[in-house]
């Protein structure tokens, strides 16, 4: 398994993370609303203390006509709102329901009306509560309470979260372990029995069914390959030994010769052809040959190949290649690409001229048409004029990535130009 793939548990730090904002909210709220508890019920203290003082005074006035001695000391009954300190009268203009008021040097005053009647001019019983606060001068030990009781109900909320968490997603992790390890031909046995029967659960019996059918299928794909190496290499070394023995009769004409020469040349193609494909569905790299390739004869001889589609064709072949230019592509990659690139190219131009040339380190085959679109580099996408069953692109598509081969496809001014490296690209550690 690649280090750098070893699972992070981002989703155990996630579960831990929302837990415990979850919690800090809670306790957000929760000091909110205490604090405000804490003030509405001094208010009310207040406010309740003063509104039995109304009801007295304002009996006593119905009486004597006259405003008597608060009971409380911190009372006093103001006759004109002009009278009133720290102005508190201006503040009550603007805000004349207002009944707490701060004052200078730490006092703090609440306010009660006092109407004896509709036509007499109103009272105020005003109340000095600043010696008789309790929430205010505890604001800040109170406020360093909340806090440090929010920081050890998150710090427990992180450990119970980590907990949680870790319960929660082991059994997720020991299946994202199973998956990141699997390769095709060591598939991981999931035992889905061992997990518990819940939404995990049915994801490792999922997981262990199609496990089950990747490997039956690994294991026909092998037989396969297997078979089909054999079944198509017997006949094809028997086609070349057959030639090679034909082509010693001394009584075959010159024409008979050449024909055997191309069946051999075809069939050890063919060969090397078969080799590429299964290489190709191993999802191995071919190795090398051993040397540079020259590019020219192979790339007339595959010109000779593809020929028939040029039949009844308006059309010049512009072959620009030194003899000198060669390729350290395996000799089978370069023949497959050569092969359906050049065989595109002359499919699809129905007339002008199709230009093969080496330039630098790079083969480019330029032509007129529609081009080719990124759909045609998927299997069994056929264009208008293809005669096969669309696989050719496709094929070059996967060797280019299996080689490390980098294909560059243009379309410009109704040309097509296909280029690709003839030195295939470093291999990486």
């Amino acid at each position: 398994m690649n280090p750098s793939s070893t699972p992070r548990k981002r989703l155990r730090n996630r579960l831990m993370l929302a837990f415990a904002g979850f919690t800090l909210v809670v306790a957000t709220l929760f000091g909110l609303y205490v604090a405000v508890f804490a003030y509405a019920v001094e208010d009310m203290f207040f406010n309740g203390l003063l509104e039995r003082e109304a009801s007295e005074q304002l009996q006593h006035h119905a009486q004597t006509g006259a405003w008597k001695a608060p009971r409380e000391s911190w009372m006093q009954v103001i006759e004109s709102a002009t009278q009133l300190p720290d102005s508190i009268a201006s503040t009550l203009a603007r805000e004349p329901r207002r009944r707490e008021f701060p004052g200078s040097d730490g006092r703090h005053y609440h306010l009660q009306r006092l109407q004896p009647d509709a036509a007499a001019e109103p009272a105020w019983l005003l109340a000095e509560v600043s010696q008789l606060l309790v929430v205010r001068p505890q604001r800040a030990g109170l406020f360093q309470l909340l806090v440090w009781s929010g920081v050890a109900v998150i710090a427990l909320a992180l450990l119970l979260g980590a907990w949680l968490a870790g319960r929660t997603t082991a059994p997720l992790s020991r299946l994202a372990q199973l998956v990141d390890e699997a390769e095709p031909d060591h598939m991981p046995a999931v035992h889905a029995q061992r997990f518990a029967d819940d939404e995990v659960g049915v994801l490792a019996r999922g997981l262990e069914a199609l496990i089950t059918r990747i490997r039956a299928f690994v294991i026909r794909e092998r037989e396969f390959t297997r078979d089909a190496s054999h079944e198509l290499r017997t006949p094809l070394a028997v086609i070349r030994g057959t030639t090679e023995r034909l082509a010693h009769d001394p009584s075959l004409s010159p024409a008979t010769q050449q024909g055997l020469s191309q069946i051999r040349q075809s069939a050890l193609q063919l060969e090397q052809t078969v080799s590429m494909l299964l290489a190709l569905a191993r999802e191995q790299a071919l190795p090398a040959d051993g040397g540079p390739n020259r590019l020219l004869p192979v790339i007339e001889r595959v010109v000779v190949e593809q020929s028939p589609l040029l039949d009844d064709k308006q059309i010049e072949l512009d072959i620009d290649v030194p003899f000198s230019a060669n390729s350290t592509l395996p000799l089978a990659v370069l023949q497959v690409l050569l092969a359906n690139l050049i065989g595109n190219a002359f499919a699809h131009t129905t007339a002008g001229t199709i230009r093969i040339a080496a330039e630098g380190e790079q083969l480019h085959i330029t032509n007129p048409g529609d081009g080719i679109s990124n759909q045609a580099l998927d299997a069994f996408s056929k264009g208008a004029n293809s005669t096969g069953f669309g696989l050719g692109l496709s094929i070059v598509h996967r060797l280019c990535e299996q080689h490390g081969i980098a294909l560059d496809i243009r379309h410009d001014d109704g040309l097509t130009s296909v280029a690709f490296p003839l030195l295939p690209a470093p291999a990486t550690p």
